[in-house]
């Protein structure tokens, strides 16, 4: 059996780490950890296991062999590293860290432990998204000229844990980035995962246009960004990340190839359809993806204890999100910067 351990027991510990690690049969709960102890004591009194007065006192006890990593986004590294350090393997909540050098760090981290560092980048398992990169692999569409991938909901203050406009998503010295990291490091990520190649050039444009905290005032933070990446490959594509889709969400994404078109997760009816330059349709059913009102089991959880019953490292690596993560830099200092940004993707 694997005993896990959970670092802050907020909105997505609740809803997918716990619930799904508690259905693994490899898998025993035995530790949690939040600021806020009554929430971290409800988990243990539930499924079993210690509540934890600090995350430093869990990372002490050795029959703890992996953790995840479930706090803001400026606790990422700090938690990550020391974790990896005390021999756990990890698995951290997107986005990896607050800036390019700590995001490294973990990686450097996890190299010299020899420990699993797994982000959760759960695009990646989509089974839609899984079934589209096998027909692109496939040449379904022909190569890929552009592309366009969307995800919009309206606004984490309606979903986190302790919802409202002083949720830690608005704060920037908790949060670093507001909906690039939130949404658009998903998409960022999933445009890596469905053509196979690298983004190597952005040109961005991150605003706050609706959303303020409680005294009226915009937040430091984008509620929209708006990116065009430049592909290894050489297609063009835009990424659109919002916080102010107050409707129906959107995580859409289409594919626009030499020999036709992919569109996925557009339809209600069909969650891939393909229309070729020759006029033939095809359709595709797999599964729904998951939005704020309707979660559905990730593979998140899974794949990460296989990977440590298996001894294999993941494929969602700290390693391998570390090009999506330079696009969001990028994206970031273009933005600042009003220019196009030439990524060092090694």
């Amino acid at each position: 059996m694997i005993n896990i351990g959970v670092i802050g027991c907020g909105k997505i510990s609740l809803v997918r780490h716990i619930p799904e690690y508690s259905t693994n049969p490899n898998v025993e709960l035995v530790a949690y950890y939040d600021l806020n102890n009554e929430r971290s004591e409800a988990f243990s009194d539930h499924y079993g296991g210690k509540s934890y007065s600090s995350w430093q006192s869990m990372l002490e006890d050795s029959s703890i062999d992996a953790v995840s990593v479930c706090t803001p986004n400026w606790t990422h590294a700090e938690i990550t590293i020391a974790a990896l350090e005390s021999g756990k393997h990890v698995l951290c909540e997107k986005p990896m860290a607050m800036n390019l050098a700590e995001c490294e760090s973990m990686v450097a981290a996890a190299e010299r432990s020899g420990k699993f560092l797994m982000i959760g980048q759960n695009q990646r398992l989509a089974k839609a998204h899984v079934r589209a990169r096998e027909l692109i692999e496939r040449g379904l569409i022909g190569d890929i000229i552009t592309f366009d991938t969307k995800f919009g909901h309206n606004g984490p203050e309606k979903w986190s844990v302790d919802p409202g406009s002083n949720t830690w998503f608005f704060d920037k010295e908790m949060a670093g980035i507001g909906a690039m990291a939130d949404l658009g490091i998903h998409k960022t990520d999933l445009i890596h995962y469905l053509t196979g190649q690298t983004i190597v050039e952005v040109t961005a444009k991150l605003d706050t246009l609706n959303k303020k905290s409680s005294d009226d005032k915009f937040i430091e933070l984008d509620d929209n960004a708006f990116c065009i990446y430049k592909l290894s490959g050489g297609a063009l594509g835009t990424m659109h990340a919002s916080w102010t889709f107050n409707g129906q969400e959107d995580n859409s994404t289409i594919i626009y190839g030499t020999t036709g078109i992919m569109k996925i997760y557009t339809d209600s009816d069909y969650t891939i359809e393909i229309h070729r330059s020759d006029g033939e349709k095809e359709y595709y059913v797999t599964d729904r993806i998951q939005t704020n009102d309707d979660q559905t089991k990730s593979g998140i959880i899974d794949l990460f204890i296989k990977s440590i019953v298996n001894n294999e490292p993941p494929s969602i690596s700290g390693q391998e999100v570390l090009k999506s993560m330079r696009a969001v830099f990028g994206a970031i200092e273009s933005s600042e910067r009003g220019c196009t940004v030439f990524l060092d993707q090694k």
